[in-house]
């Protein structure tokens, strides 16, 4: 090896641990959200649909998935927190996608919307916000036949609440801590 190939090389090698840090982590273990957010208020969202306990149900999961990230604590107040994270659920609707032969729907896409804003209280400003934060999944009904309307849905799948509001609140606050 030639002597300027191997200054280039010790060069580069001396240099690696300066730029090891260029700002790259984990997909989910990152936050750019200032040192000093340690308390964060996740009051009850609001609920602009008709689904009964919809909002509740949110609220849950977006505060047990900010929890579960280990460096925050969670409050259902704003009041004496770092930050706030507030919501309002805008709309829900059921739309068939595929059908059986017999032209019933048999596989419906579930959409839900909300309008997402999360503040730092101490500077004032909103860090994130996302107005038309949208949910979307397909869903077999637990019966065979129609779903007329979207409450009628959640009666043939209770667990669907679930499953919905734990995936709202794992898309969301990856957005907010992720700064996407």
């Amino acid at each position: 090896m030639r002597r300027g190939n191997r200054l280039v090389i010790v060069s580069l090698l001396a240099l690696a641990p300066l730029v090891s840090g260029c700002g790259y982590s984990l997909a989910g273990r990152g936050s750019f959200l200032p040192e000093y957010i340690k308390n964060i208020g996740v009051p009850p969202f609001t609920n602009g649909t008709s689904i009964f306990d919809i909002d509740r149900r949110v609220t849950e999961h977006v505060r047990a998935e900010l929890s579960g990230r280990g460096k925050y604590k969670v409050f259902p107040v704003e009041a004496g927190n770092d930050a706030v994270l507030t919501g309002e659920i805008t709309s829900i609707t059921i739309t068939p996608v595929t059908f059986n032969q017999q032209n019933q729907a048999s596989r419906y896409a579930f959409i839900m919307s909300a309008r997402v804003e999360f503040k730092d209280l101490k500077s004032g400003k909103v860090l994130w916000s996302n107005p038309s934060v949208q949910f979307r999944e397909e869903y077999e009904p637990a019966t065979a036949g129609a779903v007329a309307d979207v409450t009628a849905f959640f009666g043939q799948d209770v667990n669907a609440y679930d499953r919905i509001a734990t995936e709202f609140a794992r898309s969301v606050v990856s957005a907010l801590l992720e700064a996407f």
